[in-house]
């Protein structure tokens, strides 16, 4: 990443932290949790070259409720749509498997309408009218039909399993694999859609500032920051770069299928123009278990010379924060509710959770002193 003494790579971690949750529009995905039958029986429909869906929707309690008003909601964009598995299920949002006709779609309906996630809900639903005119260079599913008032979106369900099914995988994936997303990631990366069509997710400096109040990031490290922001804004409009990169925003491996006929980038909720390599800095933060694949994140981001090491230095630094941020709620949580053991479990959730701290800590320590290095190459 930075041809210093201290470059972007990780050291193998002595530890495999355990994490859960994977993203679910893949065909043959799990349903997540039991359910227990609408009506007594389980629906079958089969969807587009044959494949066979079977699955129990419970409609049963306060959840129940919440599914029908979902179901509700896709209804009145969709009315063929023909529901028979929930994928998952959160306090954020629904996934439902179903089918139009012979094909096969997903539905994800919004359950929390705070102002932050419907507004991520009609970005999402934005980003998807767009591909309709606009096909960017890579496989993203088909708009089915969406209302971005009430946050419903229905795409198609494509084939294909996830890159990972953890935000953190315990392992590295295969090398064949990791080819493959970077070179789907990279594509995106240098696709210019038309100018108004997306926007600018991240307010860098905003961002920055907030961390620095919350105590994430020390009096240095902002400082630090500020310079390299400075000298990235003086070069972009030098060499009349404003917009930056365009960027999927959201690159983990589990927005990722892998597929015979190519890879298909799932959840665009999150594109837009991002400093240079926004994305690959996503990627680095969770290949801990992957040193040569951050090896060679780091190489693809310095490449285009020294604003792109920088860009990609500072996005590293806010991705690495918030992973950080997000791992220190999750232990909080656990510590004050913690979940019983699985019956053959090995460790529990909380100790995975804080390995996996450590190694964040780690890792922004390593990113902490690339930075500090290129501050004073300017």
């Amino acid at each position: 990443m930075y041809a210093a003494p201290s470059s972007v790579s990780a050291p193998p971690p002595p530890y495999r932290p355990q994490a859960g949750g994977g993203r679910p529009y893949a065909a043959g995905a799990v349903p997540a949790g039991p359910a227990l039958p609408a009506g007594g029986r389980p629906q079958r429909a089969v969807g587009r070259g044959g494949q066979t869906l079977s699955g129990r929707i419970d409609l049963s309690g306060p959840q129940g409720t919440q599914l029908r008003t979902a179901i509700a909601a896709v209804h009145r964009v969709c009315p063929e749509f023909h529901p028979v598995q929930v994928l998952r299920r959160s306090g954020r949002s629904v996934l439902i498997v179903g089918t139009t006709g012979r094909a096969t779609a997903v539905a994800k309906c919004l359950l929390d309408h705070s102002p932050d996630r419907s507004e991520r809900a009609r970005q999402e639903i934005a980003a998807y009218r767009a591909f309709v005119r606009h096909r960017p260079p890579v496989r993203v599913p088909r708009l089915v039909a969406a209302d971005p008032d009430n946050g419903t979106l229905v795409v198609e369900r494509m084939a294909g399993r996830p890159a990972a099914l953890q935000r953190h995988p315990v392992e590295g994936p295969p090398r064949a694999d990791i080819r493959t997303v970077l070179q789907a990631v990279c594509r995106v990366n240098q696709w210019r859609p038309p100018a108004g069509l997306f926007g600018v997710p991240l307010d860098y400096a905003g961002r920055l500032n907030r961390y620095h109040e919350l105590g994430l990031l020390t009096d240095r490290d902002t400082s630090d920051l500020q310079k390299l922001l400075h000298g990235l804004a003086q070069s972009g409009s030098r060499q009349g770069q404003g917009q930056g990169q365009f960027c999927h925003g959201d690159a983990l491996l589990s927005n990722i299928l892998l597929s015979p006929a190519g890879p298909v980038l799932l959840d665009w909720d999150h594109a837009g123009w991002y400093l240079p390599g926004y994305d690959l800095a996503t990627l680095w933060a969770v290949l801990g278990e992957a040193p040569a694949a951050r090896r060679r994140i780091s190489r693809l981001a310095q490449a285009a010379g020294p604003a792109a090491r920088d860009a990609f230095l500072v996005n590293l630094m806010l991705v690495l924060t918030r992973e950080i941020r997000t791992c220190e709620t999750a232990v909080q949580r656990m510590m004050r509710d913690p979940a019983p053991a699985l019956p053959g479990a090995t460790g529990s959730p909380g100790e995975a959770q804080r390995l996996l701290l450590r190694r964040l800590h780690d890792d922004c320590g390593i990113a902490r002193r690339a930075v500090r290095a290129a501050v004073g190459t300017r």
